[in-house]
């Protein structure tokens, strides 16, 4: 068994987490002891992070919807399709239609560019944070 430190997914906190692997596969997942933030402690969606890894049901391309099926495609021609029809929504309904949804993950620059993002090139002023919820 091979263990790994990185930090816990799940919220803005940062706790420290063990991901332990085993033959290729991560089997388990426990707190940092001397990590600053976690303390040796884990919520139980820490406890829990290895579970979504090799679930079965986990995307793990982008998906179009083609002729009404959901069809594998390329991570270039998802993000263009994405970037173009979130454009022109955002141009048709003058920014009113659209909307982004910051993270308490991202660093304050990033943060901060993704308001630019909103309000510069979006032209909405529909954004906010899930520290807030």
């Amino acid at each position: 068994m091979h263990d790994v430190l990185t930090t816990c997914v799940y919220c803005g906190c940062g706790c420290g987490v063990y991901l332990h692997e085993h033959r290729g596969r991560v089997v388990g997942s426990s707190p940092s002891r001397n990590h600053p933030v976690s303390r040796n402690n884990l919520c139980v969606k820490g406890w829990h992070l290895h579970e979504f890894i090799h679930h079965p049901a986990r995307l793990t391309e982008p998906l179009m919807r083609k002729n009404g099926h959901l069809t594998p495609v390329s991570w270039d021609e998802a993000l263009s399709y994405a970037a173009r029809e979130l454009g022109r929504i955002a141009r048709e309904s003058e920014g009113k239609a659209v909307g982004l949804l910051s993270s308490a993950k991202c660093t304050n620059e990033e943060n901060y560019l993704l308001q630019k993002l909103a309000r510069a090139v979006l032209h909405t002023n529909n954004i906010d944070h899930c520290a807030r919820l």
